[in-house]
């Protein structure tokens, strides 16, 4: 069946879907301070806009810090040591823990069957206690668009995207995460111009 017209335009619109559980790539050209040679993991996107957690921009804190805020005990020097990621400038004082599994918890956006990200205390709480998400990265903030501004800034070539992997996300350092995405869906950013245009 070939679909013309007007529906043709709305299957379309379907299949440019929802980038949740996508990386969001930086282009080289990218220079907002924010989202410099950032990979971003986008959480959720409809016609509202998009929530994303950067996971690629460690700070210089760990997971102490935060716990001795919230008068929370770690159980371990490992626990302690966890790395701390800027996730995006909003709401840079909150804390987001992107995880798998993505669990039972409080507050959890599940954004696959197998991924969350939960902003609630008893996720830390558990993590402190060993007893946490098998997986995790922690950030404070997280990045977010308007209705229609990601699909605008992809038009102009801001960004690459691709389907995410568990493996990039949790398992790679975080210094080869947007190397790594971009070669995952067959782009190397050293080959990249800071001039190019669309294909």
């Amino acid at each position: 069946m070939k679909v013309t017209g007007r529906l043709a335009d709305t299957v379309v619109m379907s299949i440019a879907h929802s980038l949740s559980n996508h990386f969001l790539i930086a282009m080289p050209a990218l220079d907002d301070p924010n989202f410099h040679h950032t990979t971003t993991y986008i959480c959720e996107h409809d016609e509202n806009g998009a929530l994303g957690i950067v996971i690629n921009r460690p700070l210089n804190m760990h997971l102490a810090e935060i716990l001795k805020h919230m008068d929370i005990v770690p159980s371990s020097d490992a626990i302690s040591s966890l790395p701390v990621y800027m996730g995006g400038p909003v709401q840079s004082d909150r804390g987001f823990v992107l995880h798998q599994p993505s669990g039972n918890w409080e507050a959890t956006l599940k954004v696959t069957d197998k991924i969350g990200i939960t902003s609630s205390r008893d996720i830390l709480q558990a993590m402190a206690a060993g007893e946490g998400p098998e997986k995790a990265i922690i950030t404070l903030g997280y990045a977010g668009w308007g209705a229609g501004q990601l699909e605008q800034e992809l038009a102009a070539n801001t960004w690459l995207s691709g389907p995410a992997s568990s493996n990039i996300l949790f398992d790679t350092p975080s210094e080869n995460r947007w190397t790594a995405a971009a070669a995952s869906i067959g782009v190397d950013l050293n080959l990249l111009s800071s001039d190019i245009g669309h294909a």
